[in-house]
């Protein structure tokens, strides 16, 4: 959305620190033998303590308040009684909300406990280049170099992106223009960043697949060649210099 006066961005920072603050106190709180159910819950209880509704819940009837994905689920995963957390888990929270008319959307993934399985690596290099990504975005910037950042990122670091999964703008409702802020370049795609507008940018980041694909529950989604997915989300406020990070509450890059 664009931000044309106080009373929007004072909007945007109130729903922002709603979705922020329950992803933080969501992964602080996830351990060992918990059900994904039981943790989504809990972070239900954290957004209604603010007044916000469930983003996913409220716009697509997502049977959840936060997709919560493990190990090889790349999004979108569903909260279940029957999946029960383990050391060293790769796990990603995902949490968007409204609050008085305004949508807000962070993520993160981390692992649980030890990493035993060596999933450290694949994290920082999703927490690393989201936030390059972010730093290199102000007004009049294309939309594409961005995507060409992160995707000549990734492969620095040794890994792939997904390409059909994106950031996009939010506001006003989840999902708005810009709709495919990409993990990589379309040469074609002239689009830039506008001023004072509000995004959620996110990362994708890869051991092996470039695509994401839909499981038969409709809504999970795995690589289409296996291994593992990271993604970051941060909601920004787009500026001539540094963007603002509205969702800094979630303290996913410290």
């Amino acid at each position: 959305m664009s931000i044309t006066k106080e009373s929007e961005l004072i909007g945007m920072k109130k729903v922002s620190e709603a979705v922020g603050t329950t992803l933080k106190m969501m992964r602080e709180y996830a351990k060992v033998g918990m059900t994904t159910k039981e943790l989504d819950e809990y972070g239900g209880e954290i957004l209604k303590s603010y007044g916000a509704k469930s983003a996913p819940n409220e716009t697509y009837d997502f049977p959840g308040y936060t997709c919560i994905s493990v190990n090889e689920e790349a999004a979108h995963g569903v909260p279940s009684e029957i999946k029960t957390l383990k050391e060293g888990d790769l796990i990603n929270i995902d949490v968007s909300a409204e609050l008085n008319g305004f949508w807000s959307d962070n993520g993160g993934s981390f692992v649980l406990g030890k990493d035993i399985h060596n999933h450290q690596p694949l994290v920082d290099a999703s927490k690393d280049i989201l936030k390059k990504a972010i730093y290199s975005i102000k007004g009049g910037v294309k939309i594409s170099d961005v995507g060409h950042l992160i995707e000549t990122e990734a492969k620095k670091a040794g890994f792939k992106v997904i390409k059909n999964l994106a950031g996009h703008g939010v506001g006003r409702s989840l999902h708005e223009n810009p709709e495919n802020i990409l993990n990589y370049r379309v040469s074609t795609n002239r689009e830039r960043f506008r001023k004072n507008t509000t995004v959620a940018i996110e990362t994708f980041i890869a051991t092996k697949s470039t695509v994401a694909i839909e499981l038969n529950d409709g809504w999970t989604l795995v690589g289409n060649k296996g291994g593992y997915v990271t993604q970051h989300e941060q909601t920004i406020l787009i500026t001539d210099n540094e963007p603002v990070i509205l969702t800094d509450s979630n303290e996913i890059w410290k």
